[in-house]
């Protein structure tokens, strides 16, 4: 019986497109869903071979149901931008590799599907078709078989019964009664699957339900009953048409020669590197059967080109050492290596707090081991002892001059301090490379395997499992943990050759790897060990004293309400503000209930008690519960500090995120807030010193833009906001008043993050008029900042990302968008990411100047937190003269601007006192 294989085209396109990460090649076009698609049309042709075959998409265009149903698909928002821009080389690709494509105007893929179904049953062939969409289930018979390729689910008979409830018969009366929301489609109101299921089991048919309607008590027999007059319509909508008039029939289907030159050619344009590898391999398998010996063809050479270097598509070699011998065997090759990509499998993912499984290393010919150290299971095989194990690796891992490399080496780097093992000689870190070259993009190995290597990799949780059953690494069996942990190593090192070369081809970027990116790491890694020292007594009774101020709060808002209530829910909250109370309703959620948000409750909080009150309470709230209640919990026993991590991939700007505990988000405009601070604490025998950056982003924004009357003010010495003030007023600079220097201090730090005049006026609370009159005033006083706002969002549209004075490129996928909103949001980032970016990139020179020159002295100061532009030390009572006079130099000179930077430092026994 031949076999004629159907792909729903647009199913598995959005599918490809949601899944998969943001794939670009080097011109910045999006990939993704062109991976996605392709690959699954590869592994289909693999798993099901077919006489015949078609990709079926859908056509542009409204189709019959449309003019039947204005309403049908109303919903669904327009194709993304990125996706549009994917079909027509999706479409290139998918012909030139054999497959027959239909795109029919009027119907949609499903009908072309069924109709072909349909011939191919009446044909008696057996009929393989592939999609993620629920509704061809109908279509199943003794004939007609589904697959989805994306989640490895077989549809037949049987199973369909399994998944629905009901036969594929009745999938058509179950759709019609739950409705389809993904066409917006109505059912039944309130009828779910079960219920539907339920009617359909005991009445056979919907025919036979409407037959028997004014049987169905209560409301939910109403609600069928209203439905009676829709059925027919719903009817039509969601019957996939099997009679369309088609210009081919299944014998037109047979897959036709692949075009192998014109593959290579949108393969390289696209950077499918895995997939011009595949093409070399198959060309190359074909001249060796046809010549019986290798013939190194075009394809194959196509294949090598750029990155993809010959050793990059080198198979793995993965080995476990169990012996002493083998270990021994890896150490002359680990010393003699050029390079070694090393990684740690570990007991938990908390830096301090992990302690090791197991060791794997790779070399430069994708020679990679796994060393299993504390694998702990019924049956584990002998593994060598941890202490013997890493006495043996501990002058290799110590020795700095023996090159290392790895992924997210920090991380190894405390793990390893875990075991009294100071780990030396990175020289790579794959993690930074990724983020120094596109910022925009995920990080993880995983993905940056798949984006640049073309390799789906092992992932932890299929070794490890996921939710309630997942395992810990060392409960892995070691036979698993050697596949994965060696893939890790093996995968890292592929990476760095892929990735390295790119980032040396550009200076800049060469400068922002190895000056700032790498140095830091080390940087870092010694804060967070480093950590801060705690009194938690003093958060405790904060903690007590917010309670107490919460339920005076609490009490309040019942009298204000007239009864109690719980300021936690928002349906409670909406009740008492806009039934009770009569507030003015300001927005409404997507579900048609009035919103009560932070920015509705602020516009209330103007003019009315309860809103005020309700804000202060969440405030108040959080600061509880995200600080006084936790950090005390997150506090190390062993040396009464927290211990936060600071991430260098996360932030597009350059900036680093902090977290468990977040320093960076303690909020410091309430007094309560700034109180939190004061728990941060020095020693006995020292201080704690801050040293911060005075409007840092401004004077960039006067370097950047160039110009003269920003310029002038800073080199002046003058204050900004009133120079400022000065320039929009038309007043002397003695003359202007707080309330003036307050609205030009918004209008400053305004414009340099985009503001539009729409976000000026809310600011200052005055009319959009008055916000525009401001803004033109202003860039009629710094033409140069206007000027640098156009040149910078011409900029980004052309390249699709800005830069930082020393070269960071700040990635905007957002910038050409067609969606407006978006693309506003993106230009706004465009201004204000060279400000943040450089601010970024000066910090962290400082962070590497100001550790350099402590060790270099030798002095007992240490650097415990970085903040946003500020850098906090604990310094000895008798260290303190030398760092608060000699900071602002250190910190002053690692950038030069044409304007002066300036420091604020502050001393104090806490971090509060400090400012």
């Amino acid at each position: 019986m031949k076999t004629l294989l159907l792909v729903d085209g647009s199913s598995y396109l959005y599918r490809a497109f949601h899944a998969l990460p943001d794939l670009r090649n080097r011109n910045n076009e999006p990939t993704g869903a062109i991976h996605g698609v392709l690959n699954m049309l590869r592994r289909l042709h693999k798993d099901y071979p077919a006489d015949y075959s078609a990709c079926v998409f859908d056509a542009k265009g409204k189709t019959f149901r449309d003019e039947l149903y204005p309403a049908y698909k109303a919903h669904r928002p327009a194709m993304p931008h990125d996706l549009a821009v994917q079909i027509e080389p999706l479409h290139a690709c998918i012909r030139a590799m054999g497959w027959p494509m239909l795109i029919i105007d009027g119907v949609e893929a499903d009908d072309v599907i069924g109709t072909l179904a349909k011939q191919a049953v009446e044909e008696n062939m057996q009929c393989i078709i592939s999609t993620g969409d629920k509704d061809i289930a109908q279509l199943v018979n003794a004939n007609i078989t589904l697959v989805n390729t994306m989640s490895n689910e077989v549809l037949d008979e049987a199973s369909v019964v399994d998944k629905f409830g009901v036969t594929p018969e009745r999938i058509l009366d179950y759709l019609m009664l739950i409705g389809d929301t993904a066409d917006n489609v109505p059912g039944v109101h309130k009828v779910g699957p079960k219920t539907a299921v339920k009617w359909l089991t005991q009445y056979g048919s919907l025919d036979n339900i409407i037959a028997h309607a004014d049987e169905f008590k209560g409301a939910i027999g109403d609600n069928l009953r209203k439905a009676l007059d829709w059925f027919d319509t719903a009817r039509q909508l969601i019957t996939i048409k099997c009679d369309v008039d088609l210009p081919v029939r299944i014998t037109d289907l047979a897959p036709k020669p692949q075009d192998t030159g014109q593959l290579i050619l949108l393969y390289e344009q696209l950077d499918m590197k895995a997939s011009l590898r595949e093409l070399g391999q198959q060309q190359s398998s074909a001249n060796q059967s046809q010549s019986g010996g290798p013939n190194r063809n075009q394809t194959a050479a196509a294949a090598d080109n750029g990155n993809n270097n010959a050793v990059q598509t080198h198979p793995g070699t993965y080995q476990t050492i169990f012996t002493e011998d083998e270990l021994n065997d890896w150490l002359v090759r680990l010393d003699a290596a050029q390079l070694v990509s090393v990684d740690s499998e570990t007991t938990s993912l908390s830096p301090m707090q992990a302690k090791l499984v197991g060791i794997s290393f790779c070399i430069e010919s994708h020679q990679a081991a796994y060393l299993p150290l504390m694998h702990n299971y019924t049956g584990v095989p002998q593994q060598l002892s941890l202490d013997e194990a890493l006495n043996k690796l501990k002058p290799w891992l110590e020795s700095a001059e023996k090159p290392k490399l790895g992924q997210n080496l920090k991380y190894d780097k405390h793990v390893f301090a875990n075991h009294d093992i100071q780990l030396n000689g990175i020289v790579h870190d794959t993690l930074l490379q990724s983020y120094v070259l596109e910022s925009h993009r995920p990080h993880n190995m995983d993905n940056m395997a798949m984006r640049h290597l073309d390799i789906k990799t092992i992932s932890y949780d299929d070794v490890t499992g996921k939710g309630v059953s997942r395992i810990g690494f060392d409960e892995v069996a070691i036979d698993v943990a050697t596949r994965y942990a060696a893939e890790d190593a093996d995968i890292t090192l592929r990476l760095h050759q892929a990735l390295y070369p790119a980032i040396q081809s550009d200076d800049r970027l060469d400068y922002i790897y190895r000056m700032i990116e790498m140095p830091i790491l080390d940087v870092l890694f010694e804060i967070e060990r480093n950590g801060v020292l705690l009194d938690y007594k003093l958060l405790q009774k904060q903690s007590h004293e917010l309670g107490e101020k919460l339920h005076t709060l609490e009490q309040q808002a019942y009298t204000i309400a007239g009864q109690p209530f719980n300021l936690n829910s928002p349906k409670q909250i909406q009740e008492i503000l806009f039934n009770q109370l009569k507030l003015p309703i300001i927005k409404k959620t997507p579900t048609g209930v009035p919103s009560t948000d932070e920015d509705v409750l602020q516009q209330l909080a103007l003019d009315y008690p309860l809103p005020k009150l309700l804000l202060n309470y969440r405030s108040l709230a959080k600061l509880k519960s995200t600080y006084t209640d936790k950090l005390p919990l997150m506090m190390d026993r062993n040396t009464g500090r927290v211990h936060t991590n600071y991430a260098q991939a996360v932030a597009v700007t350059g900036r680093l995120a902090s977290s468990d505990p977040n320093l960076q988000n303690i909020p410091v405009r309430t007094s309560e807030g700034r109180r939190i601070r004061e728990a941060f604490i020095a020693p006995p025998g020292h201080r704690i010193i801050s040293a911060d950056y005075s409007q840092i982003e401004l004077r960039i924004m006067a370097h950047i833009s160039q110009d003269e009357g920003l310029l002038k003010a800073f080199a002046a010495g003058e204050d900004i906001h009133k120079a400022t003030a000065a320039e929009i007023f038309g007043i002397p600079l003695e003359q202007v008043d707080q309330e003036q220097r307050r609205y030009a201090k918004v209008i400053n730090f305004g414009l340099i993050y985009g503001m539009s005049e729409f976000g000026l006026a809310a600011q200052l609370g005055i009319e959009r008029s008055a916000a525009r009159a401001y803004m033109e005033r202003y860039f009629a006083r710094y033409p140069g900042v206007e000027s640098y706002m156009q040149q910078t969002r011409e900029k980004a549209r052309q390249l699709g990302y800005v830069e930082t004075v020393l070269g960071r490129r700040l990635w905007l996928p957002e910038i050409n968008n067609a969606n407006g909103n978006r693309r506003q949001g993106a230009e706004r980032a465009a201004i204000n990411a060279p400000m943040q970016g450089t601010a970024a990139d000066i910090i962290k020179l400082a962070m590497i100047a100001v550790h350099g020159w402590l060790h270099k002295e030798q002095l007992r100061s240490k650097l415990i937190m970085q903040v946003h532009d500020e850098l906090v030390l604990e310094v000895p009572d008798d260290e303190i003269v030398l760092i608060k006079n000699s900071l602002p130099g250190c910190m002053c000179n690692v950038l030069q601007l044409d304007v002066p930077l300036l420091i604020d430092v502050g001393v104090g026994d806490n971090w509060e006192q400090a400012h």
